[in-house]
């Protein structure tokens, strides 16, 4: 491999900077509490310190905090370079735009003019996304923020051996959030833009767009069009493997168990995120996990919990205690709850925190696959047996529901689609996800349930959430295959058309028909009937049949 930074000059330009290039974990530590400077309030100044340490010191997280107007990814300013050969296989919406590629080009060449000219302290990191050398991406990060290369260090696999042609392979982040942009002179909607360049495998992150899941997620979405190129499928869920070597994946959106479910005593992990389904089986895109901190259980999260006190960890955008430094502060002893910079806070941590992780994070081809859906309308069935053509409808309709805040003491369940469980990482047309899942479903027998673990009995504020002792009691038969076909009764539902066990160990059977848990009968038709209308909605809406796919529920 050449030098990185003759490589560097001859991609982007690059040539007097200072680069610090693969540092160790304690010193980025170091780095980022002395050089990591920018905006962390509303109103203040560029020049504040970003990075922080607790009483741990380097023995213990590095606390980051983001620009206030960035604690999440930044959708309305996410692009990619709209290059004619790209242009008409990537799937364009609001939260992933078209770029025009003379405008990038002309950002970029400003970008590098601007770390040129003020010879700018620059953190190199070499890692890679996916820990199978066939699939791996070499992935080069080149950024401001010491913190943003620790964050890097944690979440992507490091060393992968056996990576052929790694130059021809490799994409570079390249991440300065010191370079505001002009949309009229630059092209873009604001101060910021995050520009995935597919021809040149270049990621522009500029501006105040400093989220650390802004580097993790915008490869995730290269990845996402690069492996179904080769006819593999990438995939937004958590993965584990069981004691007689059988893999599970669950997909999920935020709210619905994926991370709670997966993380079993009696499974080995996977993964929490990122995966992908090749030939040879699962594989974890990551080497880290990037977890939900607020009101964080630490009873029921005992592995996030401890690793909080982890050297080489980052906390991100959690408060300090009023009244009290950080650095007199024991990670342990921070108020999880405090909401008051976001609800978005971060905690990034190694897969090697959790205690039961499969070699190498892969696993075998996965006989069950789960769809978690959390159905605050009450409708759903706990479980459902879903068909080839059913798994491809609700894999693309991505359906769980989100609770609207209170207004006059009233709190109104509101329907959340998201295609292929992560539309906006998803950068091909759904059906292409659906397909490649259809057909390994098939080729390797794989079974696949909906697992709702919403309400019953009636909808949210009326109901109950359906227990999680119930949840996991359908979750494990369902990995055992009781519900498989000639193991169990059926039912079907009048209304979704879904297979439905009559029975099921440790779960009381008058629950697996959520009509019998209603008192209103006609109450409950007309909420079905009302989800149903939703389904119809987003399938029209999306166009998800010019695209070959069964409207099911029709």
């Amino acid at each position: 491999m050449s030098d990185f930074r003759s490589q560097l000059q001859e991609k982007l330009g690059l040539s007097s900077v200072d680069y610090h290039s693969n540092l160790s974990k304690e010193a980025l530590f170091q780095e980022a509490l002395t050089y990591d400077k920018g905006r962390i309030r509303e109103g203040g100044p560029d020049d504040e310190h970003k990075a922080y340490q607790t009483r741990l010191g380097v023995q213990g997280p590095l606390v980051f905090y983001t620009d206030p107007s960035c604690t999440g990814r930044p959708v309305k300013d996410t692009f990619a370079a709209a290059w004619p050969e790209f242009e008409d296989k990537i799937w364009w919406k609001p939260d992933f735009q078209k770029y025009d590629p003379e405008a990038y080009l002309g950002l970029r060449k400003r970008v590098v003019e601007h770390l040129n000219a003020k010879n700018a302290r620059l953190y190199v990191q070499e890692v890679y996304c996916g820990v199978d050398p066939e699939y791996a991406i070499p992935v080069r990060f080149v950024g401001e923020y010491a913190s943003h290369a620790l964050f890097t260090h944690n979440m992507f696999p490091k060393d992968v051996e056996g990576v052929r042609d790694e130059d021809e392979k490799r994409w570079t982040i390249l991440n300065v959030p010191s370079f505001h942009c002009e949309p009229e002179r630059d092209g873009s909607k604001s101060e910021r833009a995050v520009i995935l360049d597919f021809k040149d495998k270049v990621v522009l992150i500029c501006g105040r767009a400093d989220y650390c899941g802004v580097n993790k997620k915008s490869m995730f979405t290269v990845f996402n069009y690069l492996l179904p190129e080769q006819q593999e499928l990438s995939m937004h869920c958590s993965a584990n493997v069981g004691k007689q070597n059988d893999c599970a994946i669950l997909f999920g959106l935020s709210g619905t168990g994926k991370t709670t479910l997966s993380a079993d005593p009696n499974r080995r992990l996977i993964g929490d995120d990122e995966h992908a389904w090749t030939k040879d089986g699962v594989f974890n895109l990551e080497d880290g996990c990037y977890a939900k901190l607020i009101d964080l259980n630490k009873e029921a999260e005992p592995v996030i919990a401890a690793a909080l006190s982890m050297p080489g960890t980052l906390i991100e955008n959690v408060p300090a205690l009023p009244g009290k430094p950080l650095e007199e502060t024991d990670p342990q002893d921070l108020d999880l709850t405090d909401r008051s910079i976001t609800e978005n806070t971060r905690f990034s941590y190694p897969l090697s925190a959790n205690p039961n992780v499969m070699p190498g994070a892969r696993g075998p081809h996965p006989q069950t696959i789960v769809l978690l859906t959390a159905d605050a309308f009450g409708v759903l069935p706990p479980v459902s047996i879903l068909t080839r053509r059913e798994v491809m409808y609700h894999f693309v309709s991505g359906f769980t529901s989100k609770l609207a805040g209170t207004e006059v003491g009233i709190t109104e369940p509101v329907a959340a689609f998201s295609a292929c469980f992560g539309a906006p990482f998803m950068a091909h047309f759904p059906s292409v996800y659906a397909k490649l899942l259809a057909e390994k479903m098939e080729a390797h027998h794989t079974r696949c349930i909906l697992l709702n673990t919403g309400w019953s009995g009636g909808p949210y504020g009326t109901g109950k959430r359906i227990s999680i002792k119930h949840t996991r009691a359908l979750l494990d038969a369902a990995l055992r295959g009781d519900f498989d076909e000639g193991n169990v009764e059926y039912e079907k539902h009048p209304i979704f058309g879904l297979l439905m066990p009559k029975s099921c160990e440790g779960v009381p059977s008058e629950i697996l028909n959520p009509r019998n848990t209603w008192e209103d009968k006609d109450a409950y038709d007309r909420q079905a009937l009302k989800l149903k209308e939703m389904f119809h909605e987003n399938f029209a809406k999306k166009g998800f049949g010019a695209f070959g796919i069964e409207d099911v529920m029709a």
